[in-house]
């Protein structure tokens, strides 16, 4: 008797298998796959030192990496010099020195919330991970210090500190974040000006466009004010911003050309969501939150200026 081919008899006939459980498998197997992930984001209850020694390692790997690169693709570019200070605190009305302090909190912040999640102590999410952003800014004001091009500035120094100092002090006083430093940029008319200086893409601009940046401390009202029915994710936050600036002191630049602009500082009052606040038992949203938590939400505003009138923005980015 003829034998039946081999792919026949255990083969599976997927036109014969019901669309329902087709799809059923499917949605089993994503779930599967994001209870997986779910359990990997949960914060350890006790120390997992094999947790702990991949965080030590990835974070030495990645910062050793950036400041090389750094060395490479950037700085030897330009003439060395011995190690140097610089006094730029009047430059770009300050804008500079309040992305440091952002960057040194936000980076100090993800520093312990991963040593969070290996089960390291408090302390030593305090010690070890909330310096992470002071140890790399200040190691990039060393690279900038032996450059003839720049040169180490004391109030860089000291926002980079003030920014860790945020996110620690309050951890001691509190035991949570109440007040959390924000960034929104929406494009300005400037860089078309100064590409070079100010950027000429998108992300280019982000970086480099002081007047398109603005940056916010974003108070948690129901931390503050136990007793309200305010939603616990409600914030109010309070914006600085600044316009006008071609240059970062002020001075018109050779064979410039363009508009003529005057530098102006500019203050906010907005509402603003802390994403952290928003229940969910989901550990892949809640580090969804923790990321995207550095952002301020849309909303609207009232922008303050001096010698302007007030305006009323409906929707601020």
């Amino acid at each position: 008797m003829d034998q039946q081919p081999r792919s026949k008899t255990i083969g599976l006939n997927w036109k014969k298998i019901p669309l329902h459980l087709f799809f059923f498998g499917i949605m089993s197997t994503i779930s599967f796959s994001q209870n997986r992930i779910d359990s990997f984001l949960k914060p350890s209850d006790t120390l997992n030192f094999n947790r702990k020694k991949t965080i030590i390692l990835t974070e030495t790997i990645i910062g050793t990496a950036t400041l090389i690169g750094l060395n490479q693709l950037w700085y030897a570019d330009y003439p060395r010099s011995k190690f140097h200070f610089i006094n730029d605190n009047s430059e770009w009305l300050q804008m500079d020195k309040l992305g440091h302090s952002y960057s040194s909190y936000h980076l100090g912040r993800f520093g312990a919330e991963l040593l969070q999640w290996s089960g390291a102590s408090k302390k030593d999410q305090l010690l070890y991970g909330a310096g992470l952003g002071f140890t790399f800014q200040t190691a990039i004001e060393v690279l900038d210090g032996f450059s003839s091009q720049w040169g180490a500035s004391v109030g860089d120094i000291i926002a980079n500190a003030s920014g860790t100092a945020l996110y620690v002090s309050q951890e001691l006083l509190w035991n949570e974040q109440r007040i959390i430093p924000k960034f929104s940029f929406q494009q300005s008319i400037y860089p078309s000006q100064r590409p070079n200086v100010l950027g000429s893409t998108l992300t280019q601009q982000i970086l480099k466009d002081y007047n398109g940046q603005t940056y916010w401390l974003s108070f948690n009202i129901k931390s503050f004010a136990k007793d309200t029915k305010i939603p616990k994710w409600i914030n109010l936050a309070l914006g600085y911003g600044a316009d006008g600036m071609i240059s970062g002191n002020g001075e018109i630049p050779k064979n410039y050309t363009g508009f003529q602009t005057t530098k102006k500082r500019q203050f906010y009052l907005s509402l603003d969501v802390d994403l952290t606040k928003i229940d969910t038992k989901s550990h892949i949203l809640k580090t969804f939150f923790s990321i995207f938590n550095t952002l301020k939400i849309p909303s609207p505003s009232i922008e303050f200026t001096a010698n302007e009138r007030v305006r009323v923005h409906p929707i601020l980015f």
